[in-house]
């Protein structure tokens, strides 16, 4: 666990306002990093500790030439914007933001300071950046491509359930959600799904979404992808499973905390990506000048326990597919 004293007392040097960092090689220096998870830090410690040990591995050293400050909400979803700038006010050099959502409130809060995407998904649409090749603003860092492979979670889905018929969408209202939903829609069609789309908008609305899902007799849930449906991913494994419905999420916290499946990137190499943003940009260069980078692992996770709690027998196809299982 990273000391709270370490984290949020900041100390060190001024911070060079709106001019990009680009003096790394100053004796004594010491750099202010700003860190913006998408909810509260102990639900995502795992991911960040990731993430501090990079930066250990990269020369910075908390107390000697770094300071990491922490700006958390108390509750999921946020808000984000007196967050964001209060960093702005302790003049960070670089702003690590989780999930769109904090992106876009660092955005808001400032067009000067660097902000890594940690992560960020389907950036150029979001108006984060130019393009992905060359960002041209404050914003780089690694996007996920949430979008894209929602067709494949569907396609897994199939695999998993061949005589599902219905499926529930977990949605929530955040940045690049709907574009998420639009691309499961399509894939629903050729696949033979019929999707029903029940809202969770705060922790005390998932009950209710759950309840809506089976009132439409949906026979499983695509939990959709932000950092507030990461946060309350054991709140959404444990009302699955009381109601009895196979789920499937992007991340491997979804079947690590009782979901039946998930697809997507590793979460938690692309901290270590970020990481590498952080320092390249506090060595100076323009994050308008570093493309924004995909993810560097995908895999396919299925919890074994949860299947058979469900009466599933999973393919044996999808065990040789899947990258880990959970037992």
């Amino acid at each position: 666990m990273i000391r709270r004293r370490g984290l949020l007392n900041v100390i060190g040097a001024a911070a060079l306002g709106g001019v990009w960092p680009a003096m790394a090689q100053v004796t004594g220096r010491s750099w202010r990093v700003g860190i913006m998870p998408g909810g509260p830090m102990a639900p995502r410690q795992f991911q960040w500790d990731v993430f501090f040990g990079r930066m250990r591995e990269l020369g910075y050293a908390e107390g000697r030439n770094v300071q990491f400050v922490v700006r958390a909400p108390a509750k999921e979803g946020g808000p984000f914007d007196d967050l964001a700038a209060d960093l702005v006010r302790a003049k960070v050099d670089v702003i690590v933001a989780t999930s769109n959502a904090v992106v876009a409130a660092a955005r808001r809060a400032t067009q000067q300071i660097p902000i890594v995407m940690c992560p960020g998904s389907d950036p150029v649409a979001l108006g984060f950046v130019a393009s992905l090749g060359r960002p041209g603003t404050n914003i780089t860092g690694v996007n996920l491509q949430f979008e894209e492979t929602a067709g494949k979670r569907l396609q897994l889905l199939r695999e998993m359930l061949p005589k599902v018929a219905r499926v529930a969408f977990l949605f929530h209202d955040a940045p690049g959600v709907k574009a998420e939903l639009e691309t499961t829609q399509q894939a629903a069609s050729t696949l033979g799904f019929r999707v029903q789309v029940v809202t969770a908008n705060s922790p005390d609305a998932i009950p209710g979404a759950f309840d809506e899902a089976v009132k439409g007799r949906a026979e499983a849930v695509v939990v959709s992808t932000s950092a507030f449906a990461f946060g309350m991913r054991t709140v959404i494994a444990t009302l699955a499973s009381r109601h009895r419905l196979p789920s499937i999420f992007s991340l491997a916290v979804g079947p690590d905390s009782g979901q039946l499946m998930s697809y997507g990137p590793n979460d938690r190499e692309y901290y270590r990506q970020a990481a590498g943003f952080a320092d390249r940009i506090l060595k100076g260069t323009k994050p308008g000048d570093l493309p924004v980078e995909q993810p560097i692992k995908w895999e396919l996770v299925i919890n074994l326990n949860t299947a058979k709690s469900l009466g599933i027998t999973v393919p044996q196809g999808l065990l040789l597919q899947a990258e880990r299982v959970v037992e």
